[in-house]
């Protein structure tokens, strides 16, 4: 056969026999040693110690590489010069197994912390990556003009560019305790996962043994503005965003909801409260159209639009719910770890107005000053309906909610 690879053989189906030679993980140990390294290598399977591999969603086209023989097999990555270019943790949280069970505390410093099993032929992947970046957004370069932010030449450039620190983040999920956080048993979580995704991975119900996955999820970045150690500094105001993906807001601008002018606002508040000697963060996580994916969500659009009486605050969350099933499917109950693995006790300014995040964030044990809502000026017309769905749902707005009456008035546009 054409292109057929000659390095193929029989397929092993998983059973409850394996990784004998794979380290253990001791999830919430206090250091990397005794934690152990995280190991979802498809090349020696006797290594292997979790389910699923590196690069959640991105594994597929990292299978379609192989399979269309642009990528070999036993490719290991060369860590030379990639190691974190700022000093994060370890903190307290990191040896609490309750604080943090969806990232590994330890991934981005695998290279140095597991020298010599990566010397002895284990494939170990970094799951995290810590980088210097130059930020450049139309509407900071506004603010600038308009005087709201000047330049210091060290955080934010004349040029309107911001200067921060980034990380991205692999899903890693310890899943006795993401089913504790779901309020379900881990049985029930197993299988659930396992049928759910039409059986994609057996380990789940025939490996009880493996305790961690890498679930097949885009992961989160964060952006942090000023000194990334300042984070865990509960003395250091600090100004923080955690904001869900939004394509056609974030990317491309559109309308019909707040979720660009939120979090261009949410940067602009960072580097202010960092020029005044604080620190800021984003956090930035792949939920598109609230984690029920973007067909959903235009569907949804669409349904509004048309529905007889036109598109009201008071059926916002209803045309959702007829498409979908359920309102949101972001569940925030996982968000929280990654403020606790920059080892975060307190945030002083949360640019946040969702109830959700809030609560997911304080029931966590980290400590919430003010919150700062989205101003009038920033929400576009189109998206009026749903700012006035949040609110009355118990979004958090210091000014008045909106009553029955003003909901069930039209003030979405419609398709045409």
């Amino acid at each position: 056969m054409s292109g057929e690879h000659k390095s193929l053989g029989h397929i092993r189906l998983t059973s409850h026999s394996g990784g004998v030679d794979a380290p253990p993980i001791h999830w919430g140990a206090p250091t990397a040693a005794e934690r152990g390294p995280v190991i979802g290598t498809t090349g020696v399977r006797a290594h292997r110690n979790v389910i699923g591999t590196h690069s959640g969603s991105y594994s597929v086209y990292r299978a379609l590489a192989v399979a269309a023989g642009a990528l070999a097999r036993d490719h290991r990555a060369d860590l030379t010069n990639t190691s974190p270019t700022d000093h994060i943790g370890p903190y307290p949280q990191w040896g609490d197994p309750k604080a943090i069970v969806s990232l590994d505390p330890w991934g981005a410093t695998v290279a140095e912390s597991f020298p010599d099993k990566i010397a002895a032929g284990y494939d170990i992947r970094p799951t995290i990556a810590v980088t210097k970046a130059h930020v450049i957004l139309p509407e900071i370069a506004e603010a600038i003009e308009k005087g709201r932010l000047v330049p210091d030449g060290k955080l934010l450039l004349p040029s309107g560019a911001a200067l921060v620190t980034k990380a991205a983040v692999e899903p890693v999920w310890h899943l006795p305790g993401v089913a504790e956080r779901f309020g379900c048993s881990e049985a029930e979580l197993r299988r659930v996962l396992f049928e759910e995704t039409g059986g994609m991975y057996p380990e789940l119900v025939t490996r009880s043994d493996l305790e961690v996955f890498l679930p097949p999820i885009g992961g989160q970045t964060v952006y942090v503005f000023g000194d990334a150690r300042d984070l865990a500094d509960p003395t250091v105001e600090l100004t923080a965003r955690v904001h869900d993906e939004c394509n056609g807001s974030d990317v491309f601008g559109s309308d019909i909801c707040t979720c660009r002018p939120y979090l261009t606002h949410a940067i602009e508040e960072c580097i202010r409260g960092t020029q005044r000697g604080g620190v800021g963060l984003v956090a930035y996580s792949r939920k598109e159209g609230r984690a029920l994916g973007e067909v959903t969500k235009f569907l949804v659009y669409n349904a509004r639009k048309r529905q007889e009486g036109g598109d009201t605050a008071d059926q916002y969350f209803a045309r959702t719910e007829c498409v979908a099933g359920v309102q949101d499917m972001r569940f925030q109950e996982l968000m929280p770890d990654v403020l606790h693995w920059f080892g975060i006790t307190k945030i002083h300014r949360l640019v946040s107005m969702s109830n959700m995040k809030y609560d997911a964030i304080t029931g966590s044990g980290i400590e919430v000053g003010e919150r700062v809502n989205i101003p009038d000026e920033l929400v576009p017309a189109d998206a009026r309906v749903e700012i006035d769905a949040k609110m009355a749902a118990g979004y958090f707005t210091p000014g008045p909610v909106p009553d029955a009456e003003a909901l069930r008035k039209v003030k979405g546009r419609g398709l045409e």
